[in-house]
């Protein structure tokens, strides 16, 4: 009776524990499997640029951006031949800066 039981806790006990160590209980994950985006964009300011809420000229300005500020280029938008748009995001710490800054807008290049 106690050598089933004791068998019993023994095989409960690494039938838990055992799978936790192997690659498919999530442990042992490889950075290949996330998938970081290879070729981001960064655009550097040389001169002072409006930030919009949307691709248009007369849409809302959110703010204004400074020159040397660091963007991240998320899509691109071409409106006709000679206008193009740039949805960007603004480099930032999430930890530290106020939740509701505005981090996301459209550029016009």
């Amino acid at each position: 009776m106690i050598k089933n039981v004791l068998k019993n806790f023994c095989l409960i006990t690494f039938a838990l524990i055992a799978p936790i160590t192997l690659p498919a209980g999530g442990i042992q994950k490889s950075l290949k499997q996330n998938k970081f985006p290879n070729n981001i964009n960064e655009i550097i300011l040389s001169s002072n640029t409006s930030l919009y809420s949307c691709p248009e000229i007369y849409a809302k300005e959110l703010l204004v951006l400074n020159i040397g500020t660091t963007l991240s280029v998320l899509r691109n938008w071409k409106v006709s031949k000679n206008e193009n748009w740039v949805r960007v995001e603004l480099a930032s710490n999430k930890f530290l800066d106020h939740p509701n800054k505005i981090l996301k807008g459209w550029i016009k290049m």
